[in-house]
This record gives C-alpha cells, sequence and structure tokens, in this order.
C-alpha cells in the first residue's frame, strides 16, 4: 500500500456568524484533491451543491489573486481547478487551515482546519463523519440573516409568515420540513463518489 492511501486526513468544518456552532468533524484519504474535499463537505454539512464553491488556504503554497473551485473556462485566472490541486499541497500538519465559501450569493464561509493525520484503519471505509452539531441551514435561505429570521418565524406559529415558511420548507427540493436546527446524526451521512459528481458536473 502506498504512502498516500495509508493515511487519513481529520478535518473540523465549522461554519462561520452561526452561533451555537454549526460543526463537522470528517476522516478523508490523503490522496484526496480539493474537488473530493469540496464533495466531502457538502454531503457531511448537508449541502447540495447547487452553487459555485472557493478554498482559499493558509499556505504558502497558495498562487496569489487566485482561489480553488471550478474555473468558469480555461482563461479563468481567478480559480484554480479542485480536482488538479492534491490536499498535501496545502495541508501538512495539524493546525494547517482555509477558508472554504459556498454559494456566493449567500456567502456561506467556513473554517476548515486539520486535527490530524493518522494511519488508515483496517475495516473502514473513508470518507466519513465522526461527529458535529446541529443541523445545516436550509439551502437558498437567505445567508445568515434569513437564517435567523426563518428561526424567528418556526418559533412562534402564529407568525403571519409561519404558513409560508412551512409550504416553503415543504416544496424545497430536499423538503425541509420538518426543521430542527438542533439534529445532527453523524451516522446519517452518506458521502457521493466525488468522481462521479465531477463527471456530472463536467457534463459527461
Amino acid at each position: 500500500m502506498s504512502k498516500q492511501q495509508s493515511k487519513i486526513y481529520r478535518f473540523k468544518i465549522s461554519l462561520h456568524y452561526i452561533e451555537p456552532e454549526i460543526w463537522r468533524v470528517i476522516e478523508v484519504p490523503e490522496s484526496y484533491t480539493f474537488w473530493d474535499l469540496h464533495v466531502a463537505i457538502q454531503d457531511a454539512m448537508g449541502w447540495l451543491d447547487y452553487h459555485l464553491h472557493s478554498f482559499d488556504p493558509n499556505s504558502s503554497a497558495r498562487p496569489e489573486n487566485s482561489a480553488i473551485g471550478i474555473p468558469m473556462g480555461p482563461m479563468d485566472s481567478d480559480f484554480i481547478a479542485g480536482w488538479t490541486i492534491p490536499l498535501t499541497k496545502h495541508f501538512n500538519n495539524p493546525g494547517d487551515s482555509a477558508n472554504y465559501e459556498y454559494d456566493f450569493g449567500d456567502g456561506w464561509v467556513h473554517e476548515i482546519e486539520l486535527l490530524e493525520i493518522s494511519p488508515k484503519q483496517s475495516g473502514i471505509s473513508y470518507p466519513r463523519c465522526i461527529d458535529g452539531e446541529r443541523a445545516c441551514p436550509p439551502e437558498d435561505c437567505g445567508s445568515v440573516p434569513g437564517y435567523y429570521q426563518l428561526l424567528e418565524v418556526l418559533s412562534d406559529p402564529k407568525d403571519p409568515e409561519y404558513p409560508y415558511m412551512i409550504e416553503w420548507l415543504k416544496g424545497h427540493a430536499k423538503n425541509y420540513h420538518p426543521y430542527d436546527p438542533e439534529f445532527f446524526d453523524a451516522d446519517s451521512v452518506n458521502f457521493r463518489d466525488p468522481k462521479k459528481r465531477l463527471k456530472m458536473m463536467q457534463g459527461k
């Protein structure tokens, strides 16, 4: 077994600007690229991967004026394709970190911190989610202010917006109803194949 295949990277993903904190701890193979990590974060957090994303590593190896994400074309110099960048280019020691932004409209900013590099355990399937707290905000709820407004309306069935909000949650592509902001079950996380996701994204 090669060195890359034998190690596991443990990351903590924390969503900024929301209290109490929404966070996850995931373990992924060392051989992962940033695209692979993106797919794992989407699945662990509960996002639907409907929007663009970018990584901004806190690393001296990061090229100036370029984030890691999905280039809009061959001449796009703002983004470096995540599937071409291995995690090991920027993550080498516990404490290494990056910012991960999802949905440039709503602007969901996450901190990605490398907690540990450890040997792969026999009989364990990776990636996996081993811990976390609180439900992900519903997709397209309107960023942090919209999320807090959602919670406020749901806390009061007499609120004039309550019926509308319930219908919006029910009619969403994911059907978020009933939405419990405090619930999260790490064992229920299902991870998609990042290679298949990449082919779908590229229309192949």
